[in-house]
C-alpha cells in the first residue's frame, strides 16, 4: 500500500491510497470467499461450487464492491495512524479507480488546526465594580411587598391597572370560535402582560357584569401558526374587580418573607443588599470572563472544521435540554412555545458553538505551551467536591469516574489555563 499526503483548506486532510497488486488480489479473494457461502448452484452443496462458476453467478462488480469493504476494513486505519492524522469528524473515502488489477482510493478527513498563540497575557480587559444603591434595595423590598399585597374585592368602579379583572372570554377568528381561545372566571392581573398585546388595555375601563368586543392581533411569531399574525375578536364579560392591597413596608412584612434570621426589616435590607451584590458580583464575573473569551480568540486567528463546531453545536443542544428538564419542560414543548425548528436553534448557536471550538483549542496549547500540570492529589480533590455535591462517598464516586479520570485532569488543566490568563490581565 502506498499513500501521499496532503493538506487542504479548511483542516482538511487527504490521503491518496493506491493498494498493491498482492493486497488487492488477496482482498478479491477473501470477498469471493465470504460471498461464496450464500450462493447456491444445482448440482452442488452450498459454499462448494467452483470458483469459476461462483464468480460468474455474483458478477465482478459485486465482488469488487465486497473487496473494497474487506480491504477497507482492514487497512482503514492504518492509513491514518501511518500518516499520523487524527480525525475530528467522520472521514469519508471516495474511489478513484476500480478494476481487478487496481484500486485506488482517497481518504479525506476533518483535523483539528495548528494554534499558533497570540497575546493572552496582559490583556487589556477590565473588570466592572459592583455597587448596590438604595434604589435598588427599595426595589426588591416593594417586590416583596407585591408577593405579599392582598386582593380585595372592588365595589363600583372600574377596572383600572394593576387590578385583577376576573372574566369569561371567547376568542373569534372570521366570526368562528378557535381552540384554546376560551376561559371562565379568569383571573387576569391588569398590567401583567400576560395576554396578547393590547386585549389588557382594553379591558381598563370596564365594569362589572359588563360585555364587550376586544380586537387583537396575534403576534407574528406566535406559536399556534394559523393564528399567528391574525385579526381576531374576543368576546369578553367582567364578574368581579379586584383591586391590591398592599402591605406596609415594616418587620411585620421582614417575619412575613420567612427567611432564617431575618427578624426585622434592618435585617431584611440587609440581606436583600447581600443578594443583589452577589448577583452582581456573578454578573462581573461573567462579563469578565466573556471579555477574556473574545479578546483571546480575537488575538489568535483560528480556522476550525465544520466538523468540530457540530459536535459543539449538538453539545450546547444537550445543554439546553439539560436545562429545560430541570424547569419540567422538554425540548419539543419548546419548541412549540418558541416556534423555532432545530435548524433554527442549530443557526442560532452556530457562531458561539464556533467560538467555543476556538477556545478550547486555544487553551489546550496553552496547557502545553505553559506546561499546566494537574496532580493525583487535584483530581482527588475534585472527585471529593462530586462527591459531596451528591451526598454519596468518596471511594464510591472515584470508581464511577474510574474511566474517566484523563477527562477531569483535563478538564482541571483548562481550568488552569484560564486561571492564568485571568491573573494575568493587566
Amino acid at each position: 500500500m502506498e499513500t501521499v499526503c496532503n493538506k487542504l483548506e479548511k483542516c482538511m486532510m487527504e490521503v491518496k491510497v493506491t493498494f498493491t497488486t498482492e493486497e488487492w488480489q488477496d482482498a478479491q479473494k477473501k470477498a469471493l470467499d465470504k460471498l461464496a457461502k450464500n450462493v447456491k448452484i444445482d448440482g452442488f452443496r452450498q459454499g462448494h461450487a467452483p470458483a469459476k462458476m461462483v464468480k460468474a453467478r455474483i458478477g465482478k462488480a459485486a465482488i469488487l464492491e465486497e473487496a473494497t469493504d474487506v480491504i477497507l476494513q482492514k487497512s482503514y486505519a492504518g492509513i491514518l495512524l501511518d500518516n499520523d492524522i487524527h480525525p475530528v469528524g467522520q472521514p469519508e473515502v471516495k474511489i478513484d479507480e476500480l478494476t481487478e488489477d487496481i484500486l485506488k482510493v482517497t481518504v479525506t478527513a476533518p483535523v483539528a488546526p495548528e494554534v499558533t498563540l497570540g497575546e493572552y497575557k496582559g490583556l487589556d480587559v477590565k473588570k466592572g465594580q459592583v455597587k448596590v444603591t438604595k434604589k435598588e434595595i427599595e426595589a426588591e423590598l416593594k417586590n416583596y411587598q407585591n408577593q405579599f399585597a392582598e386582593l380585595v374585592i372592588k365595589d363600583g368602579g372600574v377596572v383600572e391597572n394593576g387590578d385583577t379583572a376576573v372574566i369569561d372570554y371567547e376568542g373569534f377568528k372570521d366570526g368562528v370560535a378557535f381552540d384554546g381561545g376560551q376561559a371562565e372566571n379568569h383571573e387576569l392581573e391588569i398590567g401583567s402582560g400576560s395576554f396578547i398585546p393590547g386585549f389588557e388595555d382594553q379591558v381598563v375601563g370596564m365594569k362589572v357584569d359588563e360585555e364587550k368586543e376586544i380586537n387583537v392581533t396575534f403576534p407574528e411569531n406566535y406559536q399556534a401558526a394559523d393564528l399567528a399574525g391574525q385579526e381576531v375578536i374576543f368576546k369578553v364579560k367582567v364578574h368581579e374587580i379586584k383591586s391590591k392591597v398592599l402591605p406596609e413596608i415594616d418587620d411585620e412584612l421582614a417575619k412575613d418573607v420567612n427567611i432564617d434570621g431575618i427578624e426585622t426589616l434592618a435585617d431584611l435590607e440587609t440581606y436583600t443588599k447581600e443578594q443583589i451584590k452577589n448577583r452582581k458580583q456573578s454578573e462581573v464575573e461573567s462579563k469578565f470572563s466573556d471579555d477574556i473569551f473574545n479578546a483571546v480568540i480575537e488575538n489568535t486567528p483560528l480556522e476550525v472544521p465544520e466538523a468540530m463546531v457540530a459536535t459543539e453545536t449538538d453539545q450546547m443542544l444537550r445543554e439546553v435540554e439539560q436545562n429545560l428538564s430541570q424547569q419540567g419542560l422538554n425540548m419539543e414543548l419548546f419548541q412549540q412555545l418558541t416556534g423555532k425548528t432545530m435548524d433554527d436553534m442549530k443557526a442560532e448557536m452556530r457562531e458561539q458553538a464556533e467560538k467555543r471550538v476556538k477556545f478550547n483549542l486555544i487553551l489546550a496549547e496553552i496547557v502545553k505551551v505553559e506546561n499546566i500540570e494537574v496532580s493525583d492529589e487535584e483530581i482527588d480533590e475534585e472527585i471529593k467536591e462530586i462527591a459531596t455535591y451528591y451526598g454519596r462517598e468518596f471511594d464510591e464516586v472515584k470508581k464511577i469516574f474510574e474511566g474517566q479520570l484523563g477527562q477531569i485532569k483535563s478538564d482541571l488543566a483548562t481550568r488552569k489555563a484560564v486561571q492564568l490568563i485571568k491573573d494575568n490581565v493587566k
